[in-house]
């Protein structure tokens, strides 16, 4: 289950050494965790995790055993998209494993991404797996990435190492595993401590068209 720590002033919360999927207990774990990065004032955030996977997304098993509850689930899913996508401080997603649909949604959510260069995948596979992109889940992609690259990425299932996600803007650097979090640190400790008021604002006005989409509101 997630866990937290910091580097000096920066949280670091480890999403696990499993798969990482969205079940509903891991959701609430993550957003205590995130309630104690706002209240403690960090100067920034980084998401990482200690096995092969940063996340394997939605926990199908779940949803499959409690289809009654699949609108309660998904609303919690876009929760979490949309309080990482604007929280007070600056974020970057250390992906030192495979990140696959809601895990890879939830590291565009950040504001930075750092992939290992020789292993693992980041990808999309909701065409190949018969689950469409809901309109927020599109909207979060799409905000992120250029358009070609959010078309080659949503209609293909394609599996991007980490060198051609780097090269399509999917993340934003592709390093050695060993230096994944540490990239990371090092992309975020120059921007220093910010206001977490304006910092929420700022991205609130960046993001509004997609946290509107996220909240059902488009």
């Amino acid at each position: 289950m997630p866990t937290l720590r910091h580097h000096d002033a920066i949280a670091i919360l480890d999403l696990g050494d499993g798969e990482n999927r969205f079940s509903p207990d891991f959701l609430t774990e993550v957003h205590a965790h995130l309630d104690t990065v706002v209240a403690d004032g960090a100067a920034a955030l980084v998401t990482t995790a200690s096995g092969k996977f940063y996340s394997n997304g939605l926990d199908l098993e779940w949803l499959s055993a409690n289809g009654d509850r699949a609108t309660e689930y998904v609303a919690s899913v876009h929760a979490l998209f949309g309080r990482v996508l604007t929280l007070p401080m600056p974020t970057a997603a250390a992906i030192v494993g495979h990140a696959f649909g809601a895990g890879a949604m939830l590291a565009m959510a950040h504001d930075y991404r750092i992939m290992r260069a020789d292993r693992g995948f980041f990808c999309f596979p909701e065409a190949d797996i018969r689950i469409p992109f809901t309109n927020g889940m599109a909207a979060l992609i799409q905000a992120k990435v250029p358009p070609k690259t959010a078309v080659a990425a949503m209609t293909t299932g394609r599996r991007y190492g980490g060198a051609d996600a780097a090269a399509c803007d999917l993340v934003d650097a592709a390093v050695p595993e060993s230096a994944v979090l540490d990239s990371a640190l090092a992309t975020l400790t120059p921007i220093g401590v910010k206001d977490q008021p304006t910092m929420t604002a700022i991205k609130s006005v960046m993001f509004g068209e997609v946290i509107a989409a996220l909240r059902g509101k488009d």
